[in-house]
């Protein structure tokens, strides 16, 4: 009786290893977070919150499982080298970057920690994948919109303001998407009878003396393609183009949202969203290199009639009965 019950206690203490182990706390995961937009924000803040609400829903919070480790901008190519080996070295399972301008450092910083890009512009051309079906390497992600959207930008325009004969555009000369972008206008432009003409810009003086320089033309217009510089100093480019009656087309919503007068393109939130389930699936133990980089799903027209008519123009009721967001 005694020897069954020695043996009945040699199995309990059998299943004490077993047990502490399920008993162990899950280890924290870390996202090391790096964009272009300055931390006071109120865009960078609002994309922030879509990706913590996408995590939620995917089983990650924050001070529980996960921990989100900070990187914010604007900044050059060196501070965004410095951030992302800041990132590496806190032991980052993830690096989320957003915008052109900061992939290529981060890729130039790291080829093992896995990497998720959002609003990226030909990241095939610029380099960061080999294909988007087929990555290759430690980074995948979200794409932007391909160059074929620049037509509709120079559409809308003379849609809206239909006297437009010169068209100025904003581009950054230092990525490939910059170029790549003002010879998809270049190319329609002159169909609609406008002539394209570039300012190559990468900070605010730059964007400044460009815009003013527009002063003496009477026929001009503006296009503001996908850009972090763009995004940054979305504030001036605005203002410059109401002091000077210029009508403009913006990349995304948040420009017309700020008193733009007009947008299309897809939405950066749902391009947040989507990143959460990239970096869920990564976390999880998937690689990059078998991850697709993805194309948006919905572009999205936003006019402001406020800023139509403070520029003398009046929106044709067909653009507004096919517009997504209508601001009075």
């Amino acid at each position: 009786m005694r020897r069954r019950t020695f043996i009945a206690g040699l199995g309990s203490a059998a299943a004490w290893p077993v047990v502490a182990q399920t008993q162990q706390p899950e280890r924290m995961r870390r996202i090391g977070m790096l964009t272009g937009l300055a931390s006071d924000d109120q865009e960078a803040q609002t994309r922030n919150a879509t990706l913590l609400r996408a995590l939620q829903e995917l089983g990650w919070t924050v001070g529980g499982n996960l921990r989100i480790d900070y990187r914010w901008g604007p900044g050059t190519a060196e501070l965004y080298r410095r951030h992302a080996a800041d990132l590496v070295a806190l032991g980052a399972d993830v690096i989320l970057t957003s915008g052109t301008s900061t992939i290529g450092p981060v890729l130039q910083t790291t080829s093992k920690v896995p990497i998720v890009f959002v609003n990226v512009n030909d990241p095939v051309g610029g380099g960061f994948v080999e294909s988007l079906a087929r990555p290759g390497g430690n980074a995948t992600g979200f794409a932007s919109a391909e160059y074929a959207v620049a037509g509709k930008w120079v559409q809308l325009l003379k849609e809206i303001a239909p006297d437009v004969k010169r068209v100025a555009v904003i581009r950054n000369p230092s990525v490939a998407s910059g170029s790549g972008q003002f010879g998809a206008i270049q190319a329609v432009a002159p169909f609609l009878g406008m002539e394209a003409s570039p300012i190559d810009t990468r900070e605010a003086g730059e964007i400044e003396r460009g815009i003013m320089a527009l002063a003496p033309y009477s026929k001009a217009g503006l296009i503001v393609p996908a850009s972090g510089a763009s995004l940054v100093h979305r504030d001036l480019i605005i203002a410059l183009a109401a002091r000077l009656k210029l009508p403009a087309v913006y990349f995304q919503r948040v420009f017309v949202t700020s008193g733009g007068l007009i947008s299309y393109g897809d939405h950066a939130n749902e391009q947040y969203r989507r990143a959460a389930s990239y970096v869920d699936r990564i976390l999880k133990g998937e690689k990059p290199a078998d991850l697709p980089v993805q194309a948006p799903t919905k572009f999205e027209i936003a006019v402001n009639v406020k800023t139509a008519k403070a520029l003398g123009l009046t929106i044709p009721e067909t653009l507004l009965a096919i517009a997504d967001k209508v601001i009075q």
